[in-house]
């Protein structure tokens, strides 16, 4: 465990006959972007909330940077940042007023506080608007300095509730963008809390999957969408007709066809060649024009855990 950021086991938070949280086991090396996937209602906030120590668990146990979060929780919390629910800004202050408050809470000296503002700032690109009134900007902007407010105090790891949720699609693929080169620069491990599956695909090296508050799947991106998902041949072209399209899903080897604006995304079983497809479809008086072969993507194998029976 000493080269784990955070160790989950069985941990457990049920409140009433509802488990909320269901025997979790889990572990994030130091230094992964850690992507926990779930749709409303999974459980994530409410593991966050147990990691940082806000909440008992009813079962099993955690350590956050070695911490145990029943009897350690104000150590946890000292080490770590956290972005929730809230911003936690001051709209009424200037966004070097809002950090230079949470500076003197970090019991940070006033040349440390103000070397770290201009540091974080910069890599935000908010160091120009420093002196702005948080309250007339942007919800993409308070974003970002809600992120450096949470980094403030060079925290080992950063927890993220949905960090791009309400956001429009430009400013959560800036927010992401600076992130991520932030995370790097910084070296923190960060264990955030997703629904958005681009989001995910760009910032993590590791995901897991939560449906009901039980762990679904866990692993990197491309071992999920190569492991959990079939190989898919996409072939384009014209004059596939129903005949052909018969021969097709009678293949052993093709799981499912689907017929799309003159493509045909065909689903295979393991790493089925699709040379006999083409061939196939060629004999059967198809135009091909192109054909590409891959895996299913992130969110095709999300979607196929949340369609999948609760374990």
């Amino acid at each position: 465990m000493s080269d784990s950021a955070v160790y989950m086991e069985n941990l457990t938070r049920d409140f009433g006959a509802a488990h909320v949280v269901d025997d979790l086991s889990l572990t994030v090396p130091k230094g992964t972007v850690f992507g926990f996937l779930g749709p409303n209602g999974a459980g994530k906030t409410t593991t966050i909330r147990l990691l940082l120590g806000l909440l008992e668990p009813t079962r099993g146990r955690a350590e956050v940077l070695g911490f145990d979060t029943r009897t350690q929780a104000d150590e946890i919390r000292c080490r770590a940042g956290a972005l929730l629910e809230h911003s936690g800004l001051y709209e009424r202050l200037s966004a070097e007023g809002n950090l230079a408050f949470y500076g003197r809470i970090a019991h940070l000296s006033k040349a440390q506080c103000a070397t770290r503002i201009q540091e974080l700032l910069t890599h935000l690109g908010l160091w120009e608007r420093r002196k702005e009134t948080v309250g007339t900007w942007s919800r993409g902007m308070k974003q970002k300095l809600a992120v450096a407010r949470a980094m403030l105090h060079h925290p080992g790891i950063l927890f993220l509730d949905e960090p791009t949720a309400g956001l429009d699609p430009v400013a959560s693929a800036t927010l992401r963008d600076d992130l991520l080169a932030l995370v790097e620069h910084e070296g923190v491990t960060v264990f955030l809390t997703t629904h958005n599956l681009v989001e995910a695909e760009k910032l993590c090296g590791l995901v897991g999957v939560i449906r009901q508050g039980r762990l679904l799947a866990v692993g990197p991106p491309n071992e999920l969408r190569t492991g959990r998902g079939a190989s898919r041949a996409e072939i384009v072209g014209h004059g596939f007709d129903a005949e052909a399209l018969a021969l097709l899903r009678a293949r052993p080897e093709v799981t499912g066809v689907e017929q799309q604006n003159g493509r045909l995304l065909i689903d295979l079983r393991g790493e089925a060649e699709v040379a006999p497809l083409v061939r196939l479809l060629v004999c059967a008086g198809g135009a091909v024009e192109e054909v590409r072969k891959g895996h299913a993507s992130l969110d095709e194998v999300f979607l196929s855990l949340m369609k999948e029976e609760t374990p």
